[in-house]
C-alpha cells in the first residue's frame, strides 16, 4: 500500500467494528491486526505479504480483524499498531536456519528476532514502531511473529523461491491457529475487506509478468548505476 495510503487511512476512522462477543469475552482481544511486511521487489523478502494476500484469499474473518499490507512503511504503521489489542506479524527472518523453516516466537521475544539479523531496513524500521509503540503505552498486549527464513534476499524484481512459497499453507495454519487461541474463528471465503497491494502487483502477475534475466537487471535498478552500462549489472 502507498505511504500516502496508509497516511489516510491511518487518520480515518477505522470501519473494522467489534463484535458484542469479542468485546465481552475475557482476555479476548477487541481488535486484532495481521499485519505483512517485507519488500516484494527482494525475492523471498516478500514472504509477509505473500502469505497475507493468500491468506486473504482463502479466508474470511470477523469486523474486528484487520488484515493489512504493511511493505515496508515503517513509522507508517505506528497508528495501526496503536488502535491494536493483538497484533499478527507475517515476515521473512533470517533465524540461520535451512530455508523455508517456519518459526513462531511471542510477545518479548518478537523484537529480538527481528534484530537478531538485519536483512533490510524494513526490520530496523519495524523494530522502531514496536519501541515507540511500548514508550507510548500503545503496544498491542499480545504479539505473535511467524517468521520464514529466506532462501534468496538478492535478486531484484525475483519471486518467491520454492522453498519460501511452498511454507505459504504452513504459515496460513498458523495463523489460523493463533487467532483461534484469540478467540477468532475464520470461515472459508474471501476477506474482501484486506487492504493489500495494488492488484498489478499480486503475487501471480508480478512473477509471470517478470522479464528475462537477458533484459531486466538482477541488481536492482540499473537507472540507479550510473558508472556501469545496463550491459554490465545484467545477468
Amino acid at each position: 500500500m502507498p505511504a500516502e495510503d496508509l497516511r489516510l487511512a491511518a487518520t480515518s476512522p477505522t470501519t473494522a467494528t467489534v463484535t458484542d462477543d469479542a468485546a465481552s469475552a475475557p482476555d479476548v482481544p477487541a481488535r486484532i491486526l495481521v499485519l505483512g511486511i517485507g519488500n516484494l521487489l527482494w525475492a523471498d523478502e516478500g514472504f509477509g505479504p505473500r502469505a497475507l494476500e493468500a491468506l486473504a484469499g482463502q479466508y474470511a474473518f470477523p469486523d474486528h480483524v484487520r488484515l493489512l499490507d504493511g511493505g515496508t512503511q515503517g513509522m507508517y504503521l505506528l497508528p495501526f499498531l496503536e488502535e491494536a489489542d493483538a497484533l499478527l506479524i507475517l515476515d521473512a527472518v533470517d533465524f540461520g536456519l535451512p530455508p523455508g523453516k517456519l518459526v513462531v516466537r511471542r510477545d518479548a521475544e518478537v523484537p529480538a528476532f527481528l534484530g537478531a539479523k538485519k536483512m533490510s531496513l524494513h526490520q530496523t524500521g519495524f523494530q522502531e514502531v514496536l519501541a515507540t509503540a511500548d514508550l507510548l503505552g500503545r503496544l498491542p498486549r499480545r504479539i505473535t511473529l511467524i517468521g520464514c527464513q529466506p532462501e534468496e534476499l538478492e535478486d531484484y524484481g525475483g519471486g518467491l523461491r520454492a522453498s519460501v512459497a511452498a511454507r505459504i499453507p504452513e504459515a496460513i495454519s498458523a495463523v489460523l491457529s493463533e487467532l483461534a487461541d484469540w478467540g477468532v474463528q475464520a470461515e472459508p471465503g474471501r476477506s474482501d475487506g484486506a487492504e493489500l497491494a495494488d492488484p498489478a502487483i499480486r503475487r501471480a502477475a508480478y512473477e509471470d509478468g517478470r522479464p528475462p534475466a537477458e533484459t531486466a537487471c538482477r541488481l536492482g535498478d540499473d537507472r540507479f548505476f550510473p558508472s556501469a552500462g545496463a550491459d554490465d549489472v545484467r545477468g
